[in-house]
């Protein structure tokens, strides 16, 4: 576990983990990184990839006040309902991504996230921003006293998401990125759902370029 952001009371943490992201018929090994927001008493749990044991020992014995699945693609919800149970937390999806939750966990239930959604994370809260395009309900968090952003698959080092899959789009993402994220200051921090980080103002100049690419 790495400790990326510890200021104002809050605390920022990333576990990575590794296993296969299938879809569509074809599989590809990945990394993904899930965060922790919290401090020394609760925490929430961003992305439930791969395996659970170093997000329950990263955890710690704190109070988990929700886990929430940036999106439904097999990587990022692997492991949800083991950590819904064993964390006794509720787990949060848009409801945008229910086909995909299903291919996985096609048995289990999970709380709906919406656009605008709170939820409170060591004395402040996290913003949802429902981001579509990589998937239907695909979100970001934003936690605005922080200046930090969680962009999922959406946005990453470089460029958008994927959406070269099914239930994806590109004309969707780039609206998603260009109206929402990019609304943001653009000194926000960026940390994405695999590899490393970035801001909003390293991103923003190239959004024409990636429009006239179809990247």
């Amino acid at each position: 576990m790495e400790t990326l952001v510890n200021a104002g009371g809050v605390r920022i943490e990333r576990v990575v983990t590794s296993g296969v992201f299938a879809l569509d018929g074809g599989t590809w090994e990945v990394e993904n990184n899930i965060y922790l927001i919290g401090d020394d008493t609760d925490v929430v749990v961003i992305d439930a990839a791969h395996t659970a044991a170093p997000i329950i020992e990263a955890v710690a014995g704190r109070h988990v006040n929700a886990v929430i699945c940036t999106h439904g693609h097999n990587d990022h919800v692997t492991v949800a309902p083991e950590l819904g149970h064993e964390l006794h937390a509720p787990i949060l999806l848009h409801p945008g991504d229910d086909v995909l939750w299903k291919q996985t966990h096609p048995d289990t239930a999970h709380w709906t996230l919406d656009d605008s959604q709170r939820i409170a994370a060591a004395g402040t809260d996290i913003e949802v921003i429902h981001t579509p395009g990589h998937s239907p309900g695909s979100v970001c968090l934003y936690l605005p006293e922080v200046g930090v952003m969680f962009s999922g698959d959406t946005l990453f080092s470089g460029g958008p998401g994927a959406t070269g899959r099914s239930y994806s789009d590109f004309p969707t993402i780039i609206g998603s990125i260009r109206d929402r994220l990019f609304a943001l200051p653009e000194e926000t921090t960026v940390l994405t759902g695999h590899g490393d980080g970035t801001t909003i103002a390293a991103e923003a100049p190239y959004l024409a370029d990636w429009i006239s690419r179809g990247y």
